[in-house]
């Protein structure tokens, strides 16, 4: 939001009351209170009335430091609050000198001016940002003077400006569709029911970083307005309605570490289960679909050889109007049960859709009705709407009775054979409403689909177990990345789009989100052939891979031939890297960060990858870049250092852009020097032993430098953990594996080796006993 006008001027009728001074404060052993002024002291009669700031710092995690200002305090605290862990809390260091309040946790410190009440964040020595004169500010847009202000809230605002340096860029605030490098951008932290070529996003967060190392994550549900070099073009401005601010500066020193440091607080990514993996394919939207349908796709795709993993089941498995009742139609359905477990006998898992919007002509609304289980208007009438559906309601689920009663339809379902739910919508949730546990209406907007998708997910949890837990969600804001999966939301059939859904899930990654997802092909109208086959290159080299459109179905064969054929190659391809992708996994459910990570996340001090969103990393070590035109020519950077091909081996000097024209079954995927993959068989689909014909491929190790890497079993256990280095030409691997696994040296001449059990398939392969510790002299 802007308040100003220009440099020096405020918008008609606002007033800022900034802080001018630091009047008094208290240290004490977790926290620092700070009084500032917003007009000089210069006697006692200064003190007689006049707006005043009271600002809280403490340190809520290791290397974070939490400010929270107040204008009123007496505010009725009001709710929902995301869910956060403050079991990390450290013990400030304060220095009180006789200018400057110093803060430090770890290497993070705040210098305050006693002076002027300026704020300045370092690392160490390096000044990070900074807040000083009209930056943090109690915003008033209809002021009349103190003697006028009933101090009610709907014309007041907090607002912080932190500094951006030269050459500051930022990243993140949800899944945003809009320029990758968010400066110069306005946005408000807003659900909504856009698609994914507007400024409108479906997951909102209002956490962001920059390639300075270090993050803002503003604490409020509600809405959050952003202006990212936008009002003040060396400042990041936010604000919320309202009497206090509370935000968060965590440090990295790194992008990676900043995630790590933001998903301790807000939750790390759930684990999918290693078939959540595999390709997911879909009835689509508002197409025309029975048993005998579904079988077709089913049986159509096996006798082409590609391995499907999931079959999703679309709205209209529920009967047109009824939605959601969670009853299936009939008339096109009479033996669902049966049904389902005739598809789980071809070793398919099922999905289904849901939502948590009731239509009236379902036999669930009168339920929900006398159960008090809907959003209420403020007379105590159900709140309906005809928007999506006829006279829907929504799920209240701030009452603890209606989750029971909507975990009891789904229970009903996961006892007849279904394995998980997407669960779409959840974003235009109204603010005129009453909420059983009196939440506040705008703080809930956002904070709705974290009660509807934790839900769910705990459903499946408690049915299932954690470890089989998954959901297929469109909406999300903090916290949401702890009930994975979540895809990029409707989309066009084309290029454009495919190229935007990419930004945007390069975007939500980079704000505390581990995996993601899209419809290949795209959504809305049907793509060409030629989109099509692009698109599933990209959608199977992403952490998950689901097929589905709108108004036509999405098998390949409704393309033409040659799409069937890159179908089956890139899902081979992808269930031939489950041991490197399920690792990653395992990593990102522990670290925070994402398997599908931007380039700047890799290569923060290269200034060529500070704008790239065509591009990303799958995993530690794989570059990806889709092809984004049909001319089948591909544009793509790699950074310094050799990089290989992994589909045909060949090495590249990085440090350099490259154009080159692809089949339909290529894409320039390639491997990071100094990069051990592991992959197993091809036409296993996503769950297989991974350590059975396991292969170790190891890529242009670097002399003196170290790299390992871990193959973990489909059931999550540690199998085999190899380190290799290269020193004085000599490869040296350390093995631990419970199995006998295959190690290739790309792109080396092997040497015959003394005392080493090992065959020699090609001069490439060897095979190697457990337990060893081998020298291997390699030429390169």
């Amino acid at each position: 939001m802007k308040f100003s006008n220009g440099c020096w001027l405020q918008k008609k009728g606002t007033e800022c009351f900034s802080p001018v001074q630091v009047y008094d404060y208290q240290i004490k052993e977790n926290e620092v209170r700070i009084l500032t002024t917003t007009h000089q002291i210069n006697h006692r009669g200064d003190t007689l009335g006049g707006v005043n700031l009271t600002i809280f710092i403490t340190a809520p995690a290791p290397e974070v430091l939490r400010v929270k200002t107040y204008h009123y305090m007496g505010v009725r605290k009001k709710s929902p609050e995301f869910e956060l862990d403050l079991s990390g809390a450290c013990t400030l260091e304060c220095e009180d000198t006789e200018d400057i309040l110093i803060i430090k946790n770890g290497s993070l410190r705040l210098e305050v001016q006693k002076s002027n009440a300026a704020f300045a964040y370092y690392r160490g020595n390096e000044k990070l940002t900074s807040s000083g004169w009209r930056d943090l500010a109690y915003m008033k847009t209809d002021w009349q003077g103190l003697a006028y202000d009933d101090g009610g809230e709907e014309d007041t605002y907090m607002r912080e400006q932190l500094t951006l340096s030269v050459g500051e860029l930022v990243y993140g605030l949800g899944e945003r569709f809009t320029p990758f490098v968010k400066n110069g951008q306005s946005l408000d932290i807003w659900n909504e029911d856009g698609g994914t070529s507007t400024e409108q996003s479906y997951k909102n967060i209002p956490f962001y970083i920059t390639n300075k190392g270090y993050g803002v994550f503003v604490n409020h549900p509600e809405k959050v307005s952003f202006e990212i070099g936008s009002e003040m073009v060396t400042k990041v401005g936010f604000s919320v309605p309202g009497e206090c601010l509370d935000y968060f500066i965590i440090n990295g020193p790194d992008i990676k570490q900043v995630l790590a440091r933001y998903t301790d607080l807000t939750g790390k990514p759930g684990l999918p289960a290693p078939w959540t993996f595999g390709l997911w394919l879909s009835t689509s939207f508002t197409t025309n679909y029975d048993e005998e349908t579904v079988n077709s796709f089913v049986d159509g795709m096996l006798e082409r050889g590609i391995h499907l993993g999931v079959f999703h089941f679309d709205c209209f498995w529920m009967k047109d109007f009824c939605w959601s009742d969670f009853t299936w139609d009939s008339r096109v359905f009479p033996d669902p049960k049966n049904m389902l477990a005739r598809l789980k006998a071809k070793g398919l898992k099922i999905c289904v859709w849901i939502n948590s919007y009731i239509g009236q002509e379902s036999v669930l609304f009168e339920e929900g009705v006398k159960g008090g289980y809907f959003l209420k208007r403020k007379n105590g009438d159900v709140w309906q709407w005809d928007m999506w559906q006829p006279g829907m309601a929504v799920v209240d689920f701030t009452n603890p009775e209606a989750c029971k009663w909507f975990g009891e339809k789904l229970k009903a379902l996961l006892d007849m054979g279904v394995d998980c739910f997407k669960t779409d919508f959840g974003e235009r949730i109204p603010t005129d409403v009453v909420y059983y546990d009196g939440s506040d209406p705008m703080k809930m907007h956002n904070y709705y689909t974290y009660l509807y998708n934790k839900t769910v997910y705990d459903v499946l949890a408690s049915c299932k177990g954690r470890e089989e837990a998954i959901l297929f969600a469109r909406s999300a804001t903090v916290g949401g990345q702890k009930f994975p999966v979540h895809w990029g939301g409707d989309c066009w059939s084309d290029y454009e789009s495919m190229e935007e859904s990419l930004r945007g899930g390069l975007s939500l990654t980079m704000s505390g989100f581990g995996y993601w997802s899209h419809d290949i092909g795209g959504f809305e109208s049907t793509s060409t052939p030629d989109v099509y086959k692009r698109w599933a290159a990209f959608g199977l080299l992403s952490t998950h891979s689901r097929l589905h459109g709108s108004t036509s179905y999405r098998v390949p064969w409704a393309y033409d031939e040659e799409a069937v054929d890159v179908v089956r190659f890139f899902t081979e391809l992808k269930g031939s890297l489950m041991p490197y992708l399920y690792r990653n996994a395992v990593e990102t459910s522990e670290s925070g960060i994402p398997m599908m990570r931007s380039m700047v996340m890799e290569y923060t001090k290269d200034p060529n990858c500070s704008y790239l969103d065509k591009q990303y990393f799958l995993g530690d070590s794989l570059l990806v870049a889709p092809i984004f035109n049909e001319n089948s020519m591909a544009h793509y950077y790699l950074p310094k250092g050799k990089w290989t091909n992994y589909l045909t081996g060949e090495v590249k000097e990085g440090g350099r852009w490259y154009e080159e024209e692809h089949s339909y079954l290529s894409i320039p995927l390639y491997v990071k020097q100094g990069s051990i993959i592991a992959s197993g068989p091809k036409g296993q689909g996503a769950v297989y032993e991974y350590t059975k014909d396991l292969e170790l491929k190891i890529y242009e190790l670097q002399e003196g430098v170290e790299v390992a890497t871990t193959v973990y079993q489909e059931t999550g256990e540690k199998a085999v953990v190899m380190s290799a280095v290269l020193n004085g030409g000599k490869i040296t691997i350390n093995l631990t594996s419970k199995v006998p696994v295959s190690i290739v040296l790309k792109n080396y001449v092997v040497n015959s080796v003394e005392g080493v059990s090992f065959k020699v398939d090609g001069n490439d392969t060897i095979i190697l006993a457990q337990e060893s510790v081998v020298a291997i002299v390699a030429i390169s």
